[in-house]
């Protein structure tokens, strides 16, 4: 009779097995840690604080102009902006072309928000864009290999965007809760203090509120803002945010950076990518 054989790989004991984390997949994630969020990979490379913005700033800017181009939701192009930020807080602006991210990015957020745009489609205005700006005779795009290679690029920055940010694109968005509170303060009938509310909304889509705060904190920070300047009395006793979790110091640090946004000089695209451009060629001395 035949001895058995053995088994030459026996399942090892529970105390030697492997154990993985769990993948979590939740609206707080796109919430940046401090640390991340005060060492860029950008000032790594020798990008100063205030380059990076302009960057960021300049982004942004080119998704929402391109997105209504396009004709998107501002859901859509509010969700392009937020992966736009987030991305750059993964990666260098000098080891990444912005503008080619900025692409990747309206093309998968326009699928999130089901929406979809065509790589052609997002070529086509940013080039118009890019034409406008510079005063030069609008052209149609022509379909050469110089333009088979831009597609290539924008395709491939959509999928590093996923990549980088781990599957977890879906955003929530603070301009629904701008109607819930202002319904919960009385206010809703009030349509010059819900548009303002709204557009510093917008607004604050260029700045890195969206990655440091949650969005009922950016949500509180409009109404503040709006409030102020529209002269209209809020609940204090108890204060109005206390109510929703919202704390104090944070909605004035939010509103410090949306402010900060409107007293910024407007800078020149060309003379940003001359700059990134001399990093790079530092880079690779």
């Amino acid at each position: 009779m035949t001895a058995p054989i053995p088994d030459p790989k026996p399942d090892p004991p529970e105390s030697q097995a492997k154990k993985f984390g769990r993948v979590i997949l939740t609206i707080s994630n796109s919430v940046l840690p401090l640390e991340k969020l005060s060492n860029t990979p950008s000032s790594g490379d020798g990008m100063s604080l205030e380059m990076e913005t302009d960057l960021r700033n300049t982004g942004c800017n080119l998704i929402q102009t391109a997105g209504k181009l396009l004709r998107l939701p501002q859901v859509a192009m509010a969700t392009a902006c937020v992966l736009y930020q987030r991305f750059f807080y993964s990666k260098s602006f000098v080891r990444y072309n912005f503008e080619h991210v900025a692409m990747g990015c309206v093309c998968l957020a326009s699928k999130i928000e089901e929406h979809p745009r065509r790589p052609r489609d997002v070529i086509n205005v940013f080039t118009h864009v890019k034409q406008v700006r510079q005063g030069k005779p609008i052209k149609p795009v022509v379909l050469d290999p110089d333009y088979i290679r831009l597609k290539n690029d924008i395709i491939k920055a959509e999928r590093r965007v996923l990549k980088e940010l781990g599957f977890c694109v879906h955003i929530k968005h603070p301009h629904k809760l701008i109607v819930m509170y202002l319904q919960l303060l009385s206010y809703e009938d009030n349509s010059k203090f819900a548009q303002m509310s709204w557009n510093f909304m917008n607004d604050s889509l260029r700045t890195d509120c969206f990655v440091r705060y949650q969005p009922e904190t950016i949500a509180c920070a409009c109404i503040y803002l709006s409030a102020r300047k529209l002269n209209i009395p809020l609940p204090r006793k108890p204060s109005w945010y206390e109510l929703l979790g919202v704390e104090e110091d944070d909605i004035r640090d939010c509103c410090y950076r949306i402010i900060c946004l409107y007293q910024r000089k407007k800078v020149n695209q060309d003379e940003l990518e001359r700059g990134v451009e001399k990093l790079k060629q530092v880079m690779r001395s």
